[in-house]
């Protein structure tokens, strides 16, 4: 089927609306079938960050890993030998993420691959009637954004996206949406590591992987094996630099919090200030989004960790009554005068929470607490911050759809070329 990208920002647009801030259950027709009697058949694909959903996976009743899937001869060793250690039912590792899903009896994928993976593959998994936990950003670039959501609207199965906070920080944006603070105006996040150059050898795969598998629908005009298994985040074929890899996790608080959808303005300045290598995206740099009445601001700085400016909070909202600071599931207010008036700390659970809440709400028991039509909204923010940076303009947006205005330099950012035969479709 194929959507224009208007068409299809514009469903995205009602049908998050809809599920903002509410969950989204599954219809009672794919509910049936998984009752709390009966034990999930799941797959995880991708064993660097799949070994968390391994891990919180294995700590959930009456579910079984009975797939995983993974390029890296080592890393699938690895994560069968976790889960046999922990789980008697037998599980089968598999290089080709596609042989699971001839598993009829499978009930749900976990899929942890690289970005570029994340709304291709979940549309291969929807399409075989499986509900998917995909994690974050979930697509690589805004066509992709919008195909993800049209694609889960179509086959009618729970999509979540791996933004734990929306689990584990519920409590604290509670207190802030009770007023604590007042009015909010605007909010913080911050983000700061250490990273090295790149590429400096340290997270190479081994020569049997399967380079042609992992990059999949990527074109393959680049060398690729240099950068396996985590430096493509930095090059702009692959990757979304550190507003796609840790920014969606604080904007979407923020955006969150704020109770906004799209910005109207949206700039992202910054550079490669710290090595002279082969990464492409920003080391260091803030990007800012204006929704009109609100604002935010990421602040970045990958290779230099600013251990002498800690911030109050990972990320912090300022109100008319003062300043609310949250890190993890806990929150500080402070008054206007910036001394603390009250602090709390919510339940948290990391992946085992939102894992959890995933396993749930199959079983429909709870509502999605992110649901991929929302998740979606917050890496639009960053997929904006992106093409502010990469052509250098200040991006202007329609605040309803996200769509981009008098921006010919943007528009051609807005999707990416495949491989033959592996352009996602519905």
């Amino acid at each position: 089927m194929e959507i224009t990208r208007r068409s299809a920002i514009h469903r995205t647009a009602a049908f998050g609306l809809a599920s903002a801030f509410s969950g989204v259950l599954a219809p009672a027709s794919l509910r049936a079938a998984n009752t709390a009697a009966r034990k999930l058949r799941v797959a995880v694909w991708g064993l660097s960050r799949g070994m968390g959903h391994v891990s919180a996976l294995l700590g959930q009743a009456n579910v079984d890993i009975v797939w995983l899937a993974e390029v890296d001869p080592e890393r699938l060793a690895k994560g069968l030998k976790a889960v046999s250690d922990k789980q008697a039912t037998p599980c089968e590792g598999v290089k080709d993420f596609r042989k699971c899903l001839e598993d009829k009896n499978l009930d749900a994928v976990f899929i942890a691959l690289p970005n570029f993976w994340h709304t291709p593959a979940t549309l291969l998994a929807l399409q075989a009637g499986k509900h998917v936990y995909v994690e974050k950003p979930g697509s690589q670039n805004p066509y992709e954004a919008e195909l993800i959501v049209a694609g889960t609207r179509k086959y009618g199965r729970l999509v979540q996206m791996g933004n734990q906070r929306r689990t584990w920080m519920r409590e604290g944006i509670e207190a802030l949406h009770s007023g604590v603070i007042g009015d909010v105006h605007f909010a913080r996040c911050f983000y700061s590591a250490s990273r090295k150059a790149v590429p400096e050898g340290a997270h190479l795969a081994p020569p049997e992987t399967d380079f042609n598998l992992w990059q999949g629908p990527v074109p393959d005009e680049r060398d690729i094996r240099p950068y396996v298994h985590y430096d493509w985040h930095w090059l702009w074929h692959w990757g979304n630099g550190e507003l796609g890899n840790n920014g969606i996790h604080h904007l979407d608080v923020l955006r969150w919090g704020l109770k906004v959808r799209y910005p109207q303005r949206v700039t992202y300045n910054g550079g490669r200030y710290r090595f002279s290598d082969k990464q492409e995206t920003p080391d260091t740099g803030t990007a800012v989004f204006d929704f009109g009445k609100v604002g935010m601001e990421w602040v970045q700085s990958s290779c230099s960790p600013r251990a002498a400016e800690k911030p109050i909070g990972e990320c912090v909202f300022y109100g008319e009554k003062g300043t609310l600071a949250l890190s993890g599931p806990s929150w500080t207010v402070f008054d206007p005068k910036g001394l603390k008036v009250s602090e709390g700390k919510g339940a948290g659970g990391g992946d085992l929470a939102h894992v959890g809440n995933f396993i749930s709400a199959i079983r429909g028991e709870a509502p999605l607490n992110s649901p991929i039509e929302e998740g979606q909204i917050s890496t639009m923010l960053c997929h904006l911050g992106n093409i502010a940076y990469r052509t250098s303009s200040t991006v202007l947006c329609d605040p309803q759809t996200g769509v981009l205005l008098n921006n010919p330099a943007g528009q051609k950012l807005w999707r990416r070329e495949y491989r033959s035969g592996w352009e996602p479709k519905i």
